[in-house]
C-alpha cells in the first residue's frame, strides 16, 4: 500500500464519526462498518497489505479469538475521536471512545501496512498492547507485540515517499478490489480446477477399467469347467504340476497353467473353484462399483462446473474450506462439507449420502431440496439457533450447482428435519415447508 494513497484515503476516512460494527471475515481481512452502513474492508496479510470496498463480501466464519473479542468489545458502536497517519508513515490509528456502565474508555486500534511486519495492534490510551492480530517476539523483529508490553514506535523511513494523486478515492477502494479479486481468482481457479481435473481423470481411469460382466461370466464359467475337468482326470494328473493336460468331455485335449504348483490334486481343484467363486462374485459387485464411480463423476463434473461459474473469491473458499485436522472423526465419501460463516452446510453426492443425510440430522436442523425433481439433499445444522437467511440462499445455491448443469430459474423448497417423512431410501414427503427461488442465468 502506497503512503501517498493512505494519505489521501485518512481525509476520506475523517469524514465518520462512528464504528457501527468491527469484525474478521477471514483469517486476514477485517470488516469496518462506518456510520452504521458504509463498511472499509482491511486487508492485512504479510507483505500485500490493502484497503478495500465492494458490495458484499462473504463471512468465512465467525471468529472468537481473544483479538476478535476484544475488538468487538473496544470499538463495536465507538466514537471516532480522531484517525490519523501515525508518525506519517504507513500506520492507520484510530482513537475511540465507548461509554461503558463505569467510565468512558479510550482505545487505539492501529492497522500498520508495513510489509512483512503488517498488523493490527490494539492499544490502551498509554499505548500498551491490549491484543494483536499476531504477537511478535524480539527473535522475530526488533519490535515485540506482546500483551501488556508498552509499543516502540518504527523507525521513521529513510526515504521520502511519491505522490500519487488519486482523483476519486472511494472509486479507487472499489477498482482495488476487483483488480485483486480478479488476479486472485484466475489464480485460485486455475490450482483448484488443476486438484479436481486429476481427481476427475483418476475416476475415470478407474471406470475404464472396469472388467465387462460378460467377459467375467465367462472366465467363471471356465474356471468352473475346470475344476470340474481336474476331478474327473484325478488320476492323470501328479503333484505339483504347473501344467495340466485334461480330457475335455467331447475328446479334446485342454491345456491349463496353474499359477502355481500345488501338494495335491484337491487342493489344485479348490484353488480353480475359488477363482471361478472370486468371479462370479465381481460380477455381483460391478453394478455397484460402476454405480458408484458414476456417481462420483457425475458429482465431480457438477463440483468443476461451480467452480468455473464461480464469481469470486469468496464462492471458491465456501468451495474449498480448510479441513480440520482430527483423527477421531472419520469423513465420509458420500457426503460434501461446507463451512458458511461458521454454519455447517452438508449435501449428499449420491443417493447413500443423501440417506445418511437424513438419517443423522437433528430435528432442528434445515432440510433443502430442490422443488419437484430429483436433487442433492442438504442440510444446515443449525444448532437450535435461527439460521440468517443469507445463509439458506446460499445452502439452496450449492443444492442447485450440485444438481443442475442448465442455467435458469429453480424452486428450492427447505423446512425443519422433523417436517420430513422417509418413504424410502432417499425418498421423502414434507410439509410446511417455504420456498426460495435461486437464479443460476
Amino acid at each position: 500500500m502506497k503512503l501517498s494513497h493512505l494519505k489521501q484515503i485518512i481525509t476520506y476516512l475523517q469524514k465518520f464519526t462512528k464504528i457501527s460494527a468491527i469484525y474478521r471475515v477471514s483469517d486476514t481481512i477485517i470488516k469496518i462498518s462506518f456510520d452504521k452502513d458504509d463498511a472499509l474492508y482491511f486487508e492485512m496479510q504479510r507483505s500485500h497489505s490493502t484497503l478495500f470496498k465492494c458490495l458484499s463480501y462473504s463471512r468465512s466464519k465467525v471468529y472468537n479469538a481473544p483479538f476478535d473479542v476484544l475488538l468487538a468489545k473496544r470499538f463495536n458502536r465507538a466514537t471516532i475521536l480522531n484517525v490519523a497517519l501515525f508518525n506519517d508513515d504507513k500506520i492507520i490509528r484510530f482513537t475511540t471512545s465507548v461509554a461503558s456502565a463505569y467510565k468512558q474508555e479510550t482505545t487505539i486500534l492501529q492497522f500498520e501496512f508495513t510489509g512483512k511486519y503488517t498488523n493490527v495492534i490494539i492499544l490502551d490510551e498509554n499505548e500498551v498492547v491490549l491484543e494483536a492480530l499476531r504477537h511478535v517476539d524480539l527473535f522475530s523483529s526488533f519490535r515485540e507485540v506482546r500483551v501488556g508490553q508498552k509499543l516502540l514506535h518504527i523507525p521513521p523511513a529513510p526515504f521520502q515517499a511519491k505522490e500519487y494523486p488519486l482523483v476519486d478515492v472511494e472509486a479507487f477502494l472499489y477498482e482495488a478490489y476487483q483488480k485483486e479479486q480478479e488476479q486472485k481468482l484466475a489464480s485460485l481457479k486455475k490450482a483448484k480446477m488443476s486438484y479436481l481435473s486429476k481427481k476427475l481423470q483418476k475416476l475415470q481411469k478407474l471406470f475404464s477399467a472396469l472388467e465387462e460382466e460378460e467377459s467375467l461370466r465367462g472366465e467363471a464359467e471356465t474356471y468352473q469347467h475346470y475344476g470340474n475337468l481336474v476331478l474327473s482326470n484325478i488320476h492323470k494328473i501328479k503333484p505339483y504340476s504347473k501344467l495340466l493336460e485334461l480330457d475335455d468331455y467331447d475328446g479334446k485335449i485342454v491345456h491349463v497353467e496353474l499359477q502355481k504348483s500345488y501338494p495335491s490334486v484337491a487342493m489344485i481343484a479348490d484353488w480353480l473353484f475359488v477363482q471361478s467363486k472370486k468371479a462370479k462374485q465381481k460380477v455381483k459387485n460391478l453394478h455397484l462399483q460402476r454405480t458408484s464411480l458414476l456417481e462420483k463423476i457425475e458429482h465431480l463434473k457438477l463440483f468443476i462446473n461451480t467452480l468455473q461459474e464461480a464469481k469470486d473469491v469468496a464462492k471458491i473458499e465456501l468451495l474449498f474450506p480448510k479441513k480440520v485436522q482430527n483423527k477421531k472423526i472419520k469423513e465420509n465419501d458420500s457426503i460434501e462439507t461446507f463451512w458458511i460463516e461458521g454454519y455447517k452446510i452438508q449435501l449428499g453426492k449420491n443417493e447413500k449420502g443423501n440417506v445418511e443425510l437424513l438419517k443423522n440430522a437433528r430435528a432442528k436442523d434445515i432440510w433443502l431440496h430442490m422443488r419437484e425433481r430429483p436433487s442433492a439433499h442438504v442440510i444446515i445444522t443449525t444448532d437450535k439457533q435461527n439460521v440468517p437467511h443469507n445463509i439458506i440462499e446460499s445452502a439452496a445455491r450449492l443444492c442447485v450447482d450440485f444438481t443442475m448443469f442448465e442455467k435458469d430459474k429453480f424452486l428450492v423448497d427447505y423446512t425443519p428435519r422433523r417436517e420430513v417423512t422417509i418413504q424410502s431410501g432417499a425418498n421423502v414427503l414434507y410439509n410446511k415447508y417455504k420456498t426460495l427461488e435461486v437464479d443460476t442465468r
